[in-house]
C-alpha cells in the first residue's frame, strides 16, 4: 500500500489526474496527513457503499483536531452535528428517512417540476436586460435554495438571509479554521433561533411543508424539535449546496465541450443523459468518508475498526475498467452506473430533485441564451478539501 499526499501541488492543480494516478498505482492508498485510506477503483468503492461495517464519517472529525478549548468553544455545532440525518447511526438516518422520503420521491419531484421552471424563469429575468450574469450566484445557487426552502416551508422574503446563513456553514463541510468555524457556528445558532419561531407556528397551524410533519412526528414522539430544526439546517444546505455545483460545473463541462453543447441545442431531449454524464464527469461530491465499525477487508487490505476511509467518487466514475473512454464527456453516453449519489443505506435522499432541477435549469438556460458564452479565461475553481474543487463565480454573457 503506497503513500499520498492530497495536498500536494499536483494533486490540487488536477485532481482527476492524481487520481488516475492514485487509482492504477494502488488499489488502497495511505493517507498519513489524514491519518486514514482512501479508495479509488470503482469495484472497490462501490462495494464499500454497500458495506455495513462502514458507516458514515460525520462532520465531526473537523473539530476533532482542534485544542480542547476550541473544541469547548464548539460544543454548540458539535450538539447540533451529532443530530445530522446521515451522519447518525444507521437506525436515526432510517427514521428520518421515513419521514422525508415521500417528498423526494419521483411524482412528487415531478409535481414539483413547474414551480422549478417558474423559479428559472424569474432568475434569468433578473438578468436578462443585462446581457450578462454570474450563474453561481444569479442562478446556480438560489435556484436550488428557493426550491429546498420552499419543501421546508420557508417565507419567500426570508430567502436571501437562509442562502447567506448557509454560505457561511460551508467550512464545518471541509477543513475549516478556529474562525470560520465559529462564524459557522453563529449562523447555524441564528438559524436554530429562526426555525423554532417557524417550528412553533406549525404547531399551531400546519400546512403540507417538511417542517410541519416534523412538528407532528415531534407530538408523536417520534423526534425532538432539537432533532427536527437541526435536520431543517442539514436539508437546507444540502439541498442546494450540491445541486448549484453540478449545474455550475454541467456548464463548465459544455462551454469546455462545444460539440456537446451543439448536441444539446439540436435535442435537448438529450439532456437528461447530459445530466448523468455531468454527474460522472464532475459531480458535486468528489470525495465522501466513512469509518469503519469493527475490522474489515477493503481491496484485499484488512482495515482495523475506527479508522477513516475515503471514498474517491470522482475516481472510480472515471474508472477505465467500468467506462468507456471515461475522461471523454458524452452527452449520449447511456447506461451510466456513476456512484455520484452514492450506494446503499445512504443513497442521496434528494437524487431525483437534484437531477430534475438541473435538467430544468440548463433547458431553460440554453433556450433563453442562444449565444451563452463564457466571459473568463479560465474557470474559477477554488479547492473543495480533502480533494476536488468547486466554482467560486462562472460569469457568462449572452
Amino acid at each position: 500500500m503506497r503513500e499520498y499526499d492530497l495536498f500536494a501541488p499536483e494533486a490540487m492543480a488536477d485532481p482527476d489526474a492524481f487520481l488516475h494516478r492514485v487509482r492504477a498505482e494502488s488499489p488502497i492508498a495511505w493517507l498519513p496527513r489524514l491519518d486514514a485510506y482512501l479508495l479509488t477503483r470503482y469495484a472497490d468503492v462501490d462495494a464499500a457503499l454497500r458495506n455495513k461495517r462502514l458507516d458514515t464519517a460525520n462532520m465531526l472529525r473537523v473539530l476533532q483536531r482542534l485544542s480542547p478549548a476550541e473544541q469547548e468553544e464548539l460544543e454548540p455545532v458539535r450538539r447540533s452535528i451529532e443530530m445530522w440525518m446521515g451522519h447518525t447511526v444507521p437506525a436515526d438516518h432510517v427514521r428520518f428517512q421515513q419521514l422525508l422520503k415521500r417528498y423526494f420521491t419521483p411524482a412528487m419531484v415531478d409535481q414539483l417540476r413547474p414551480r422549478v421552471r417558474e423559479f428559472t424563469h424569474e432568475l434569468i429575468d433578473a438578468v436578462a436586460s443585462k446581457g450578462q450574469m454570474d450563474v453561481v450566484r444569479d442562478l446556480a445557487y438560489p435556484l436550488p435554495a428557493n426550491v429546498i426552502a420552499e419543501l421546508l416551508g420557508m417565507p419567500v422574503s426570508d430567502r436571501e438571509q437562509l442562502q447567506a446563513w448557509s454560505r457561511d456553514i460551508v467550512p464545518i463541510f471541509g477543513l475549516g479554521d478556529r474562525r470560520q468555524l465559529l462564524q459557522a457556528q453563529r449562523s447555524m445558532l441564528e438559524m436554530h433561533d429562526y426555525l423554532r419561531l417557524l417550528a412553533a407556528d406549525r404547531r399551531r397551524e400546519p400546512r403540507d411543508d417538511v417542517l410541519s410533519t416534523f412538528m407532528a412526528a415531534e407530538a408523536e414522539g417520534v423526534l425532538t424539535e432539537d432533532e427536527a430544526v437541526a435536520n431543517c439546517v442539514l436539508l437546507l444546505f444540502a439541498g442546494h449546496e450540491t445541486t448549484a455545483n453540478l449545474i455550475a460545473n454541467g456548464l463548465v463541462l459544455l462551454f469546455d465541450n462545444p460539440g456537446q453543447l451543439a448536441l444539446l441545442r439540436e435535442d435537448p431531449a438529450r439532456m437528461p443523459l447530459a445530466v448523468e454524464e455531468m454527474l460522472r464527469c464532475d459531480g458535486p461530491a468528489g470525495v465522501i468518508g466513512r469509518v469503519t465499525t469493527e475490522p474489515v477487508e477493503l481491496a484485499g487490505t484488512s482495515v482495523p475498526a475506527g479508522k477513516h476511509v475515503y471514498l474517491a467518487l470522482m475516481a472510480a466514475n472515471r474508472d477505465p475498467e467500468v467506462f468507456a473512454d471515461p475522461d471523454r464527456f458524452d452527452v449520449t453516453r447511456r447506461g451510466s452506473r456513476h456512484l455520484s449519489f452514492g450506494m446503499g443505506t445512504y443513497y442521496c435522499l434528494g437524487a431525483a430533485l437534484a437531477r430534475m432541477e438541473t435538467d430544468e435549469c440548463l433547458r431553460i438556460l440554453l433556450d433563453r441564451c442562444p449565444d451563452l458564452r463564457p466571459a473568463y479565461a479560465t474557470p474559477d475553481w477554488t479547492p473543495s478539501l480533502p480533494i476536488g474543487h468547486r466554482l467560486a463565480s462562472l460569469p457568462v454573457t449572452f
